[in-house]
């Protein structure tokens, strides 16, 4: 049986980013791991209670999903909400569902609070990245999953053929 891959939602075309749009991957391989039933679709943030559409939020303080999970940094929407409990939740709910289709690969979009794995938002509001996980790359990569970042979709390839 070929391993199944965790993918954003919103790669896959559905409209659930906090702006209701996709931002959906055109690739050959992910049109292959389609049609072979490998891909296991997840928007942590919709699983974690947000509606579409919805404030952005970004993790502050230029902190990571890491220190999230360790309750040292908060995600904050842009009006101030800290919506720090569903942004964790959803990543709980994104393992369970990782962990229930025997994922061991995740390929998730990047700059998000939650999915973001090479780089996310620094909490300004500014358009200013860095180098960081969102929640839910942090708690599946602390769980032994391998995350890819959309941009990485061929090396993600060659992992799942090593």
């Amino acid at each position: 049986m070929r391993e199944k891959i965790l993918i954003s939602a919103c790669l896959l075309g559905q409209p659930v980013r906090y702006n209701g749009k996709a931002k959906t991957l055109h690739h050959a391989l992910l049109d292959q791991w389609q049609t072979e039933g490998r891909v296991v679709s997840v928007c942590p943030e919709l699983k974690g209670g947000f509606s579409v559409p919805r404030l952005p939020a970004e993790i502050g303080a230029a902190q990571t999903g890491e220190a999230v999970l360790a309750g040292d940094a908060k995600v904050v929407a842009l009006d101030g909400e800290d919506v720090t409990a569903l942004f964790i939740k959803g990543a709980q709910i994104a393992l369970d569902v990782a962990k229930a289709n025997h994922c061991r690969f995740a390929l998730l979009i990047d700059g998000s609070p939650s999915c973001g794995s090479a780089f996310i938002y620094d909490g300004s509001f500014g358009n200013q990245k860095h180098v960081g996980n969102g929640v839910t790359a942090a708690l599946l990569r602390q769980n032994g999953i391998e995350v890819f970042a959309d941009h990485q979709i061929e090396l993600l390839q060659k992992r799942l053929l090593s």
